[in-house]
């Protein structure tokens, strides 16, 4: 698997959404021609660092927006844990479902990861900021929660 590099054109996805910020509809990269992306992979719904990351995201939507950047989640979750976490903490940034790893893969997000001494595979956290033109023009690897929105957010402004 080759590391992803700042320039490189995004690996294509095609992806479900959640049924509330989503649509429940399948996105590619494609719909995001003539607009930036922040695409941004997390381990799983409704735990403690995941869940400050998505209410920062929302929090600063419109900030993005403003930028002309969409703003979009991924996970291994199922859309119905999407739904479920979306609801309970009043989201407004659409979550993809990425359940077989194909998309985790294709952006080396999806890692071998040790806790207590076991090793597992796992999503590492990551943020990919995509150019209107569809290519790689950041890359957050091992993201640290704390203040991350305004990061992207800073290197959006250039």
């Amino acid at each position: 698997m080759t590391q992803l590099e700042i320039g490189n054109k995004a690996p294509d996805f095609s992806l479900p959404a959640d049924n509330i910020n989503g649509g429940g509809k399948t996105y590619t990269l494609n719909n995001f021609k003539g607009k930036n992306l922040v695409l941004y992979f997390y381990p799983k719904d409704d735990t403690s660092g995941c869940t400050k990351q998505a209410i920062a995201f929302t929090e600063n939507l419109e900030e993005f927006e403003v930028l002309n950047c969409a703003v979009f989640g991924v996970s291994k979750d199922a859309i119905k844990a999407h739904d479920k976490f979306i609801d309970k903490h009043q989201l407004k940034i659409p979550l993809l479902s990425d359940p077989d790893t194909v998309t985790c893969q294709a952006y080396g997000v999806w890692v071998e990861k040790s806790m207590y001494g076991r090793k597992y595979m796992g999503v590492e956290r990551s943020t990919f900021l995509i150019d209107a033109s569809g290519n790689i023009s950041n890359i957050w690897r091992k993201v640290k929660v704390p203040n991350h929105e305004q990061e992207v957010l800073n290197a959006l402004k250039g």
